[in-house]
Order: structure tokens, then sequence, then C-alpha cells
């Protein structure tokens, strides 16, 4: 494992051949960029799309590039229940990102006991490179780590599909 960066990442998620699979594990994360449509959010109770169209359109573009060239992005996020205002906020942020082509699903964290889970998020690219996202108590990013060893990749591929095998498709959860 090595140290990586955002920029690392990003030059895999535009490159990647065949998948990309994300596996969110937390229930509040403190994306810097996100903090005043949370804001928002959370005074509202509603995610204004139209608004926030010009700041998520590099996302949308990249997941729909992705789809046309037939590759394939995933992500499942394991959910505590009652869930959080932070996925509230994601889950009324998710359809207009799986209208431009990634599959989302959602699994309750009370589904996921007998699963072996790595201890942090990460990023899964053609089941050959993982980028875990390390945080800090407070969801704050604390480092990036990169590996190709392949019994992490494999950890890595076989408890993302676990996850998915058992986890909802977004058009069907409703957070409780």
């Amino acid at each position: 494992m090595r140290p990586s960066t955002v920029e690392e990442r990003d030059r895999l998620l535009a490159t990647f051949m065949r998948e990309a699979a994300h596996l969110e594990l937390r229930d509040v994360y403190a994306v810097e960029d996100e903090a005043e449509r949370f804001a928002t959010f959370l005074a509202t109770g509603y995610r204004d799309h139209a608004a926030e169209a010009a700041e998520r359109r590099p996302w949308m573009d990249l997941i729909r590039d992705a789809r046309r060239a037939g590759m394939v992005v995933r992500r499942a996020r394991v959910v505590s229940e009652p869930v959080t205002d932070y996925i509230r906020y994601e889950w009324a942020g998710t359809g207009p990102t799986v209208e431009a082509g990634e599959d989302i699903r959602w699994l309750p964290r009370r589904l996921a006991s007998a699963i072996a889970l790595p201890g942090n998020d990460f990023w899964l690219f053609d089941d050959a490179t993982v980028v875990f996202t390390v945080f800090t108590g407070g969801g704050d990013v604390a480092e990036r780590q990169l590996t190709t060893d392949a019994p992490t990749v494999q950890l890595c591929k076989s408890a993302f599909e676990a996850v998915w095998a058992l986890a909802t498709p977004h058009s069907e959860y409703t957070p409780h």
C-alpha cells in the first residue's frame, strides 16, 4: 500500500477500462465543497438539482462518457438506520447521478453483519487497483492509499459484490 492523491484517483476514474466500483461505509462525510448544499438541504429538506447542476456537471459528464463507452460505474452505500441527515442528503441527490448512468444501491448496515468489509471506503478499478479513502472521525479525508496487492484487491471485490447482492437499487430504497 502506498500513499495516493485525489488527483491520482481522478486519473483512474478517467482511464478505467471496464468497471469502477465504489463502496461507501460511513454515515457522515465532511465534504468541504458540499457544505453549502448540505446546509441548504438541512434548511429546506430538498435538493435543488437545477441549482447544483453546474457544480455536479463534471461528475455527470464522466459517468455519461463512461457509460457511452460501455463501461460500468457502480456504487454501494452501507447505511445505518435510521439514517443520518447526511445520508438523507445523499439519497436526495442520487437521482440525477443514476440518470447519468451510475448504478447505485443501498444496504442497511444491519444486513451487512456477515460480510467481511475493509476498514475504509474504496474505489476498485477494473478488479486490479484499489484506492482507499481514510477518514477522520469527523468525516474529513485523512489520507488516500493505493494498492494493487492481489489479496487486498480480492477482499475489496468480494466485499463489494457481497454488499451489492444484498443491497436495494436506489429506485426501490427509501431512507428510514
